[in-house]
């Protein structure tokens, strides 16, 4: 079975035949720095039609208010290690709003519960390493887990009162913290699996003055760092713009 390193990865110097060639040969992959507002959803459908390639997933989705690394796999030599990167350490730059909460847990929905703020650094020292090691976290009822077999995100449109069951996350390390008035920014190094979005509204709950994620962007999946990735308008210019294709 290929591995990873047989994957041919887009570079900048590659023109889009070159690697297209190479990339239905062994599999092809391209590592992305998605811009806010954007869905994974919108990536995968916008580099479709660039590459016009049929074939493509994307290894870990990033909500739409979030940037940064959004890897994505092209033919089925590629596609079938999704799951073997989305395996991968991630790790996300993250700011917290501390003083109020959304129904979302970030930034999309209006704020609620709005309280000020007398948050020391010493306050955020000490509740912080309660959230190290492996933890037990409740997912956002916006988000596309499962439960029953529905969608939380449908149940939350409905208006249904859910119960969500816990779920053992790992959080390997938080660093770079720093408190700015009501905003505390840090790096979290986290498994697959763990909300940022959650983590942000623990962390605000532990503080006793509650927390939604102001914003976020991943940085590494793996051994890959958004550093590498391509923008979408530098992948515009080596395949060219898909409005002018037809869907």
């Amino acid at each position: 079975m290929p591995t990873l390193t047989d994957l041919v990865f887009l570079q900048p110097h590659m023109s889009a035949n070159e690697w297209k060639e190479l990339a239905e040969e062994h599999g092809g992959v391209i590592c992305i720095d998605k811009p806010a507002t954007w869905t994974s959803f919108d990536i995968v459908k916008k580099i479709r039609n660039m590459t016009q390639i049929r074939k493509v997933g994307h290894a870990g989705t990033l909500d739409p208010l979030a940037t940064g690394l959004l890897i994505v796999c092209f033919y089925k030599k590629a596609t079938k290690h999704i799951e073997q990167f989305q395996a991968g350490t991630k790790v996300y730059e993250a700011v917290i709003r501390l003083g109020a909460t959304t129904k979302t847990l970030d930034a999309e929905a209006p704020e609620e519960h709005i309280v000020p703020v007398d948050i020391s650094e010493n306050d955020v020292n000490r509740v912080l390493p309660q959230f190290l090691g492996t933890i037990e976290q409740v997912p956002p009822l916006y988000s596309a887990v499962k439960q029953n077999g529905v969608r939380l995100y449908k149940l939350a449109r409905k208006g249904q009162d859910t119960e969500i069951r816990p779920r053992l996350t790992e959080i390997h390390a938080l660093e770079n913290i720093q408190l700015n008035g009501n905003f505390l920014s840090l790096t979290v190094t986290c498994s697959k699996g763990t909300y940022i979005r959650s983590l942000a509204r623990d962390i605000g709950e532990a503080l006793g003055c509650g927390g939604y994620l102001h914003s976020l962007r991943r940085t590494h999946i793996g051994e890959f760092s958004v550093k590498n990735a391509m923008s979408i308008e530098s992948l515009i210019e080596v395949f060219g713009d898909s409005r002018k294709r037809s869907e």
